[in-house]
Parts: C-alpha cells; sequence; structure tokens
C-alpha cells in the first residue's frame, strides 16, 4: 500500500513539471511575435522544476516514514495482541489453582473436623510407610507382627530292639513311624509405644498370643502331663507394659521369655523345629520341659541401652508369688505350677506342686557385639525348687506315707534352688558362614545324701554351624551334648538300683545323650521360607531327651501308649535309653 501511494506521487510531480513546461513553451510561441525563449526564462524554469522535484523528494521521504511507522505501528499491535492473549492464559490458570486451592482447603477443614492430627501431622491408624504392619497413634506408633509356623512330620522312638521293662513287658503302643501335623511356635502379636515428655521418655507395651493352626486350641493332656495353659488365649505370650529411653534403657513388667534364653536365641537355627537345641540346652532333666529356656511369669525386668561400644545388659526379678514355704502352692494368681503342669500332672504323688515348681526366679545376661564377632554370658536361678515327687517315685508311694524314716527325709530335703550359667560365641565369616558354639553348666544345691537321684546337675555344650549357599538357600547343622549328672531317680525301665535302706529303686546316671540336627532352608519370599530338616537324640541307658522341646505343638518323647489322657489316672511309662529319629517339612511366615 505504501508502494502505490509513492508510486502515485511521483508520477503528481511528473505531472506538474509537464504542464509548467507546456505553459512555458506554448506561452511563449503564442506571442504575437513568436520571439524566442530566453536564457532568462529557462533559467527560472529550471529552478521551478528543481523545487518541485525537492518537493517530490519530501514527499517521498515522509510517505516512506510514514509506512514504516505503520509496520511499526502494526508490529507493536500484534505484540500488544500476542502479550493480551498470554496474560488472558495467565489469567485461566491463576484463576484455575484459586479454585483448586479452595478444594484443597475445603477437604481439609472437613478432614480436620473428623481426624485428629498429631504434633506431627499423622492421623489416628494412619499407615507408616515401609514393608511392616505400622500405624501412627497420637504421639505413637503400634505395630502388628506374626510367626505361623505349621510342618509334616514323620517319627519314631525305637530304632532298634524294644526294650524290656522289670514287669518284663515291652513298651505298648505303636512305636514305627508316625505321621503328624504340627503347629510349631506360631504367635500373634501388637506392640508400639506413646511419646512422653517430648520423645525422651515413652510408654512401651506389647501383647502376644500363640495360636493352633492344626489343632484345636485347649488345656493340653497328655499321659505324662496335664496344664492348664492354653495356646490360643489371647495374651499368653510375651506380654507388658513400661516405659523407656534412648539414654537409660527400659523397664517393663508382665511376663517375658528370660534373658538367660533370649541371650542365645541367635544360636539356635532350629527354633519350633525338631532338633531344636532346647531338647538339650538348659534342659535339666530331659522331657519336654525346658527348665532354663522359658518364659517368666509376673516379671519386672530392666534392657539396658548398648554401651561402651557394643555392651548390654539385662537382668529380671520374678516373685514366686507363693505361699508355700517348698514351692508346691500354685503361684497367686496363676493357672499352673511355676515350671509347668497342674498339680496332679502326670500321676505325680503326693497331688501338689512337687514336679519342679519354684517360688522366685532371677534371670541376667550381659553382651557384647563387634560387627560379625557377637559373645555372651547369661546366669539364672530358680529358689526352692520342689522335686518331692521324685522321692515318691523312687519309693513308690501314691501319699505323703513312706516306708521309714529315711525316706520321710529324704523326702523333706528334696527341695532346693537351682541354678544355671552359660558362655556363648558366635561368629560370622566373609564367605557367610556363621558358626557358634555354647557351654553351659547346670547346678542342684541339696545335700549330699540326695546325690543319687540328682539328674538336675550336669555340663552342656551346644555347636552349630549354618552356611548361607544363595540369597535364598541355606544350610544348617547342629550338635548337641549332654554330660552325666551325679544321679538319676529311674524310670519305668532303668530303675535297677536299691537304695541304702533297701525300700526304693533308681538308675545309674549313664543319662548323657547327643543330638544331631541338620536343616536346609529355602526363601520363597523375604517372608516365607520353606524348610526341611532331619534330627536324631541319641540317649544313654538312663537318659530319656526327647525331640522338638522348646516350641513344637507335637514331640516325641519317652512315653509309650500306656495310661488315660494325664491327670492322677496316668500310667506314663517312660523308657530311657532310645534313639529317637525324626524328619520334617513345613512352611515359616515372619511378618
Amino acid at each position: 500500500m505504501g508502494g502505490e501511494d509513492m508510486g502515485g506521487s511521483s508520477r503528481l510531480v511528473r505531472f506538474c513539471v509537464g504542464v509548467a513546461l507546456s505553459a512555458l513553451v506554448f506561452g511563449a510561441s503564442g506571442t504575437a511575435n513568436a520571439q524566442a525563449v530566453s536564457d532568462a526564462q529557462i533559467k527560472a524554469l529550471q529552478q521551478q522544476i528543481n523545487q518541485l522535484q525537492r518537493t517530490v523528494n519530501e514527499l517521498m521521504a515522509a510517505q516512506a516514514r510514514s509506512t514504516a511507522q505503520a509496520k511499526a505501528a502494526d508490529a507493536k499491535a500484534a505484540q500488544a495482541q500476542a502479550q493480551a492473549s498470554q496474560a488472558q492464559t495467565q489469567a485461566s490458570q491463576a484463576q484455575t489453582q484459586a479454585t483448586q486451592a479452595q478444594t484443597k482447603a475445603a477437604q481439609a477443614d472437613a478432614k480436620a473436623e473428623t481426624v485428629e492430627l498429631d504434633s506431627n501431622g499423622h492421623g489416628f491408624l494412619e499407615h507408616k510407610k515401609g514393608s511392616h504392619l505400622t500405624f501412627y497413634t497420637p504421639g505413637g506408633e503400634i505395630t502388628g507382627y506374626t510367626n505361623l509356623d505349621v510342618s509334616l512330620d514323620a517319627t519314631t522312638k525305637y530304632t532298634g530292639a524294644l526294650p524290656v521293662g522289670p514287669d518284663g513287658q515291652h513298651p505298648r503302643g505303636n512305636f514305627g513311624w508316625l505321621p503328624a501335623i504340627s503347629t510349631n511356635n506360631s504367635y500373634f502379636g501388637l506392640r508400639g509405644f506413646q511419646n512422653l515428655n517430648d520423645q525422651a521418655l515413652q510408654f512401651v507395651y506389647q501383647f502376644e498370643g500363640g495360636f493352633e493352626i492344626s489343632a484345636t486350641p485347649g488345656t493340653k493332656e497328655s499321659n505324662s502331663n496335664q496344664s492348664n495353659g492354653v495356646n490360643g488365649a489371647l495374651f499368653s505370650r510375651n506380654s507388658y507394659i513400661g516405659l523407656a529411653s534412648p539414654s537409660w534403657g527400659a523397664l517393663k513388667v508382665g511376663k517375658t521369655d528370660a534373658p538367660y534364653k533370649t541371650s542365645t536365641a541367635a544360636f539356635n537355627p532350629f527354633v519350633g523345629e525338631l532338633g531344636d537345641y532346647a531338647v538339650v540346652m538348659g534342659n535339666t532333666g530331659g522331657d519336654n520341659r525346658v527348665e532354663f529356656g522359658t518364659r517368666l511369669d509376673h516379671s519386672l525386668w530392666y534392657e539396658s541401652p548398648t554401651f561402651g561400644g557394643g555392651l548390654a545388659f539385662n537382668l529380671l526379678v520374678s516373685p514366686g508369688q507363693n505361699r508355700s514355704g517348698n514351692s508346691d502352692n500354685i503361684g497367686a494368681g496363676e493357672s499352673d505350677c511355676a515350671g509347668g503342669n497342674v498339680p496332679e500332672s502326670g500321676a505325680d504323688f503326693p497331688v501338689a506342686c512337687n514336679d519342679g515348681s519354684f517360688s522366685n526366679a532371677v534371670s541376667t545376661s550381659l553382651s557384647y557385639t563387634n560387627g560379625p564377632l557377637y559373645i555372651t554370658a547369661a546366669y539364672e536361678i530358680h529358689q526352692k525348687v520342689n522335686r518331692q515327687s521324685d522321692i515318691a517315685a523312687i519309693y513308690g508311694v501314691t501319699s505323703s506315707t513312706f516306708p521309714n524314716a529315711t525316706a520321710q527325709n529324704l523326702f523333706n530335703q528334696d527341695v532346693g534352688a537351682e541354678d544355671a550359667a552359660k558362655i556363648g560365641v558366635l561368629y560370622k565369616f566373609p564367605t557367610d558362614t556363621t558358626v557358634g558354639a555354647i557351654v553351659e553348666t547346670m547346678h542342684r544345691y541339696l545335700p549330699s545324701d540326695l546325690s543319687f537321684q540328682n539328674e538336675r546337675q550336669r555340663w552342656g555344650t551346644w555347636f552349630f554351624v549354618s552356611q548361607q549357599l544363595t540369597k535364598v538357600d541355606s544350610l544348617h547343622f547342629g550338635w548337641a551334648h549332654a554330660f552325666r549328672a551325679p544321679g538319676d531317680p529311674g524310670q519305668h525301665n532303668d530303675g535297677t538300683l536299691t537304695t541304702a535302706d533297701g525300700a526304693g529303686a533308681y538308675a545309674a546316671n549313664n543319662n548323657q545323650a547327643d543330638m544331631l540336627t541338620l536343616a536346609y532352608k529355602h526363601m520363597l519370599s523375604p517372608s516365607l521360607t520353606w524348610y526341611t530338616d532331619f534330627a536324631a537324640t541319641i540317649n544313654g541307658p538312663s537318659a530319656h531327651y526327647d525331640l522338638g522341646a522348646g516350641g513344637r505343638g507335637v514331640t516325641t518323647d519317652c512315653h509309650d501308649a500306656s495310661g488315660a489322657s494325664g491327670g492322677l489316672v496316668a500310667n506314663p511309662h517312660c523308657w530311657t535309653g532310645q534313639t529317637l529319629m525324626g524328619v520334617s517339612t513345613g512352611l515359616k511366615f515372619a511378618y
């Protein structure tokens, strides 16, 4: 458009110049005398042309400036239009964000009306990120955990010729390989804490209950023992409340596995399986009760923090709550005698808590950890342990009436303290090989005239090695040895010795034993493990150690099928000196 304007102006100037020249020429030729055009006229005409040319140039320059200004104005207008569009878009986005913020604020207000948040902004039972089942509570946390273990077993009590009792009879019942399904050491629990004093002090708690998966929960009865404890009742296992601090440790009250037991838990890769080290370790006399590897009720205990570069210690005290001076009553508030079983269990006479019941107990442990090295020492004592049923069995009495004063005196004396001490060393090598060993001594404090029946005093050793084959596969081997005790009260088939008064029978102290365990484990997931193990207990002539003590639902012990199911009508024939064997495969889920 600007080019057309400039062309038009140029033509206009040329037209004007032509008109002026024509006027001059024709004006001159039109005179009467037709005189020639003078030089002055031509010069004047030239000046007019030049002036017209300057005018044309000025008009063209002005026109060019106008065109450039128009183009610049058009560009500015386009830029302004783009900026206006961008501003409109930004305004729309801002409006959207404002609407969203208002919506979130409204939702937060609605949530605040129904959910109480703690000082860290967490709601009640809000899940805590991570792999554990942990939830926030106002000022604290609560965590659920579980262990599920069920196995298929096959065990035998006798691998050679059947023994013969003093009455000429063989064991009664099925002694071949017996299939079984066992629930082993299964439980569910809740533990948590609440912060006090700006997290410098915490209220801590735990509630744990065992349960049966393959059997109906109820009181336990067999031909050798009877218990009112129910594995399936709420909080039947480790449960407590207490106070804890990172600086001074924890003080708790309730019931728990004693420090003597937990101090060497890492040495037992067969926990709850056939060949669990509790068959021998902490088990003074055999069978399936583990005197120094138990849970202690009505206890108060202290757990220290780690100090001095890896040192820690625990101390537990359990008052007996027993009004009887010789511990033959059930402790106040308890359902069983201390140490397990009810007064009429296993046909023990006279009817009382006289088969290992005790009063006060103290348990402690000290440990040192430095990378792959772990060292521990532990000690536990039970006061006024009542084993008067041993004397009653030796003399064959069914009441408190004994054949002579000597027997009565032995009966009266058979209440004394028992303690145990052990040292353990564990090391994990760079090859993923873990090796551990324990040396243990147990002692029963009795007058010398009772030594002949003291099977509760002996040494014991445990050695194990675990090899991680792959990230998910491992192999484990264990060997336990129980040394001879000073004496033995005798069982059904080995009471071949006669007491000094000639009225009772007891056994020789050939009660040493060995147990061998081999297991293979495969992790199906971080929480689920499949295992297969084999175990054998080789008893000396007077020994009666079992398979599976310390947490298995089905154990294999020395008793035959004689008698009824527990209580005073039982006839618990125990056949000593046998080799017990078993193979087991199972699934264990720990979360």
